[in-house]
């Protein structure tokens, strides 16, 4: 927790970080240490009466409860504003009176959480679920300083600058990648293995819960000296000096670690200086330009979704040294003159100082001054200048048996590529994404309904039309429209949904033929990245030997597919019936769990099926196969067949799935052009055309034995 106390005070200090992202497991107190902060935060000054918190000082032009005149201003504590991951859009940003502004022409608007926020701290728990739209918001308030709403021709805009500050646990899946790096700093968080600090977090959980108010009592003097050490801190801030010497060292660290632009560089250099604050000089040093790296660039350096964030500290060092200069200050045996509160290591309730907050890399306990928190995983290597696919994994325990053929160790994944885009037919109603058409809040306006809840989006047209033939009746006589509640039309909208893509791979001793399964992963792994970056829920299920598995359950966290895959021996004979059969019952608790996430099958197999009922296991795969059809479930088979002679079985597998076959060199995006890029059905709305996609799959698999290709083979 060192890590965390100290990236939130950093950020106390110097706002200009730009806030923190908070990863671990749960149940490890990331909430309850970020809300603390609110605490420690000093008192601002605002404009009496301005609901933007404007400073009387230099109170905003464009303010809409402006503009304010010259007139002292009165201290209120600041603001920690949670946004919640179901939030709406309206609630963030604010929201218009549209009644008043079409009948009277007046901009009535209701400020947001952005608004509460401003100057202030906005956090946002489990911030890696949020909806895609809040984060596009989000983003554009972090890089403009200000929010704005535009709403049918009326235009409001106001101040929005806070300290972003996030928490997540990363199984559940991880960052956009530009939000993700609008986060100064970063720090992974543990549960300590340490048995008398597991019991001093309990023994000082019971006490709380005893006597709230007398637990905090206990530690008020404590957080007195730390809010006036934060206060001291600031004021020291405008006096720190960034040497040539420290300037060279950060940009050469964030050269040698690759990482992409140029804020890390600006985030390391706002970094060090409050650590150099902090400390109470005015001078930076090797040792805050080190911390400021492990605190600023792990989560920079990842090139892609399946690296894991983390530094070599070895590495780092070298960098530091080489680019040291002459021009450092002597080293000092005391590089914190002005020791932190509490460091007694007799706290109220007999355990350990509660605000001791010791900088990175220093102190006698090497484990809590590492780059990382003491219990997380040590960091990974250098990074590649190239993607990586995930490291091969130990064989799967004996106790797996692989019935019929001996069982091989995990063969590494094939480099992965961009693929073709494989989307559900119809038109669904499903979570924000970016892979199917859907019905959503937010895309291509299509047409207009009666609001079933609360409006969320006017169309103005449409609403213009329902009220006109009534205002005579209404007794209209001036200039502006009169308008009902009835006469509301919401706009209904037309954009992509995110789906639960389900991986049905065959882990078979026939995959592992010819060294097939390395370009078969390679595969999956590209579908995977592909799956990321569209917001999906993936699953993995796999069959070999004597039957099928849940490799992973749906989950939001692609990394933890990616993991699974690279542990996937091979081997033993091809159940191929199983494993449709498994992923039918998994499609079917996922119905009942989330019915408007559509689901997109996707089975990588070369069509073989071996068992123990011998030339029946075809059989009993098509009629496994014919279940998912008549659920309407949209399927890929990626045909993994090679050689110069080809059973064709992928494709009849195809057919009976009523989904389209495709093979692995069509798979990538820039494979021959006219390749069959979605599975498509016939009808529209929501339903899907089993019959019209059997149609298509079975022309698909016949242009691609002849050796033709379909283009965009749509139904009508």
């Amino acid at each position: 927790m060192d890590d965390l106390r100290l990236a939130l005070l950093l950020n106390a200090v110097s706002p200009a970080v730009g806030g923190v992202l908070v990863r671990g497991e749960k149940g490890t107190a990331k909430s309850t240490a970020v809300r603390a902060l609110a605490a420690l935060m000093p008192d601002v000054d605002v404009v009496a009466g301005c609901r933007f918190s404007c400073a009387p000082g230099a109170p905003d032009p464009e303010c809409p409860d402006g503009p304010h005149e010259a007139a002292p201003g009165t201290a209120r504590p600041a603001r920690m504003v949670e946004l919640p991951v179901g939030a709406s859009e309206d609630r963030l940003v604010g929201a218009l009176d549209i009644e008043r502004a079409l009948a009277d022409g007046v901009k009535s608007f209701e400020p947001g959480l952005l608004a509460d926020a401003h100057r202030g701290v906005l956090y946002v728990d489990e911030v890696n679920l949020l909806h895609d739209h809040l984060v596009d918001l989000l983003l554009d308030a972090a890089a403009m300083g200000a929010s704005y709403v535009e709403r049918e021709g009326v235009s409001v805009r106001h101040a929005a600058r806070f300290l972003l500050v996030g928490t997540m646990n990363p199984e559940e899946g991880e960052l956009r990648p530009q939000l993700l790096d609008r986060f100064g700093l970063t720090v992974e968080v543990a549960a300590s293995r340490e048995p008398e600090q597991r019991v001093e977090v309990v023994r000082r959980r019971l006490a709380y819960d005893d006597d709230p108010s007398a637990f905090a009592a206990r530690w008020a003097a404590e957080e007195a000296a730390l809010r006036a050490r934060i206060t001291a801190a600031r004021a020291t801030l405008p006096r720190v000096e960034l040497g040539d010497a420290a300037l060279r060292q950060i940009a050469a660290t964030c050269a040698a670690f690759e990482v992409d632009g140029m804020r890390a560089d600006i985030v390391m250099a706002r970094t060090a200086a409050a650590l150099a604050a902090w400390a109470g000089r005015t001078d930076v040093r090797e040792e805050d330009v080190r911390q400021a790296a492990l605190l600023a660039l792990p989560h920079r350096r990842r090139r892609n979704p399946f690296d894991a964030p983390g530094l070599d500290e070895d590495k780092l060092d070298e960098t530091l040294e080489r680019f040291g200069g002459d021009d450092r200050p002597d080293a000092d045996p005391d590089p914190d003159p002005d020791p932190d509160p509490g460091t007694d290591p007799s706290g109220p309730d007999g355990g350990p100082g509660g605000n001791d907050v010791p900088p990175q890399g220093q102190g006698p306990d090497s484990a809590a001054s590492a780059g990382q928190p003491e219990q997380s995983e040590p960091a990974g290597p250098p990074e590649p200048t190239q993607p990586s696919a995930p490291p091969a994994a130990q064989p799967e325990p004996s106790g797996t048996p692989a019935a019929g053929a001996a069982e091989r160790a995990a063969e590494r994944a094939g480099e992965p590529f961009r693929t073709r885009t494989l989307s559900v037919p119809g038109l669904g109603e499903g979570a924000a994404g970016r892979r199917s058409r859907a019905r959503t809040e937010h895309g291509r306006t299509t047409g207009a309904r009666r609001p079933r809840e609360a409006l969320t989006g006017l169309h103005l047209a449409a609403t213009v039309r329902a009220a006109a033939p009534h205002q005579r009746a209404r007794g209209r006589s001036g200039p502006g429209l009169v308008v009902r509640r009835d006469d509301l039309r919401q706009a209904t909208r037309e954009g992509r949904e995110g789906n639960l893509v389900l991986f049905v791979v065959d882990a078979s001793g026939s995959m592992a033929a010819r060294r097939r399964m390395g370009s078969v992963k390679g595969a999956v792994l590209s579908l995977l990245l592909d799956a990321y970056q569209r917001r999906d829920k993936v699953g993995l299920v796999t069959f070999r030997g004597a039957g099928a598995e849940v490799a992973l359950p749906p989950t939001s966290s692609v990394d933890a597919a990616a993991a699974r895959l690279g542990e996937l021996p091979t081997g033993g004979r091809t159940p191929l019936a199983a494993g449709l059969l498994r992923a039918h019952d998994v499609l079917r608790v996922e119905r009942l769990r989330d019915p408007s996430r559509r689901p997109l099958l996707v089975v990588v197999t070369d069509g073989r099926a071996t068992g123990a009922g011998g030339g029946d296991a075809l059989a009993l795969a098509g009629r496994a196969a014919r279940l998912h059809a008549a659920e309407g479930t949209a399927a890929v088979v990626v045909d993994c067949e090679t050689g110069p002679v080809r059973l064709g079985l992928a494709g009849s597998l195809a057919r009976d799935l009523g989904g389209t076959a495709v093979t692995l060199d069509e798979l990538r995006a820039d494979s021959i052009a006219g390749l069959v890029r979605d599975v498509r059905a016939a009808g529209t709305g929501t339903g899907t055309g089993t019959g019209t996609a059997k149609a298509t799959a079975t022309a698909t698999a016949t242009a691609t034995a002849t050796g033709g290709r379909v283009r965009d083979r749509r139904a009508a």
